[in-house]
C-alpha cells in the first residue's frame, strides 16, 4: 500500500472474484467468511487515502436497491457499474486482496487519492 500513487487501484474481493494476470495478489482467505470484506476494508482504509470507490450494480440490486452493509465503511459514496465491467476494470489494478467473504458481489475497487 505504501507504493500506491494517485489514481492507482486496489481491489478487495470476495472469495469468488477472479483475479486476472497482472495485479499483485494478496490472498487472505483462511476459511469461508474469514476474513470478511468489511474487516479488510477497515484495515486498508486506516492506511489509504481513497478518492473514489466502485462496486458492482448487482451488489446494490441484491440488497433491494440499498447499499450493501459492508459498503458503509467506505469514506465516499461508491460509483456503480455492471459486474462484468467491474471484472474487466480489475485488470488495471495494482493489487487485489482476496478475502474469505462468501457474499456474492462483495467486491470494491478503491482508487487512491492524495493527502494534500
Amino acid at each position: 500500500m505504501a507504493s500506491l500513487g494517485h489514481g492507482d487501484m486496489l481491489v478487495i474481493g470476495d472469495v469468488g472474484l477472479p483475479i486476472p494476470d497482472g495485479p499483485r495478489r494478496i490472498d487472505l482467505a483462511l476459511t469461508p467468511g474469514i476474513p470478511a470484506v468489511v474487516d479488510v476494508l477497515r484495515v486498508v482504509l486506516a492506511e489509504m487515502q481513497v478518492e473514489k470507490a466502485i462496486i458492482a450494480t448487482e451488489a446494490v440490486e441484491r440488497h433491494a436497491g440499498i447499499q450493501p452493509g459492508w459498503s458503509a465503511a467506505l469514506p465516499v459514496a461508491p460509483a456503480q457499474m455492471p459486474h462484468e465491467d467491474f471484472k474487466r476494470l480489475t485488470r488495471q489494478a495494482r493489487v487485489m486482496v482476496r478475502t474469505g467473504e462468501c457474499t456474492p458481489y462483495a467486491n470494491v475497487i478503491l482508487v487512491a487519492g492524495v493527502t494534500f
